[in-house]
């Protein structure tokens, strides 16, 4: 099993920087791949970024250039930088990691970004 705690979300007006954070406990041993996805109102989750614990990073279309992914594997914690923040930015960001051998994705309890334009 592995646990996911975020923290950062926040009210920002358009234009603003916030930093989301997600620390990983448990059988971390078994995570391949950590990342956020997110969830706006009445739509489907999407993945915003991912990254593998040897750094190798992957990330939308519509966040590049904008938003950085980190990870500091000695405490555990994936970072997204989010920067240059846009209202349809606005959702609810849920961190992952995805297990090495069943490919299950254990999920935060998520944390609400808000835009305002």
């Amino acid at each position: 099993q592995v646990q996911l705690v975020e923290s950062g979300g926040g009210l920002v007006q358009a234009g603003g920087s916030l930093r989301l954070s997600c620390a990983a406990s448990g059988s971390i041993l078994r995570i391949s791949a950590m990342g956020w996805y997110r969830q706006a109102p009445g739509m489907q989750r999407e993945v915003v970024a991912t990254i593998t614990p040897g750094g190798t990073t992957n990330s939308a279309d519509s966040v590049k250039g904008r938003f950085t992914i980190s990870i500091n594997n000695a405490k555990n914690t994936v970072y997204l930088q989010m920067n240059s923040l846009k209202p349809e930015d606005t959702a609810v960001y849920y961190c992952y990691a995805r297990d090495l051998f069943t490919s299950y994705h254990y999920w935060g309890q998520g944390t609400q970004v808000t835009v305002s334009s």
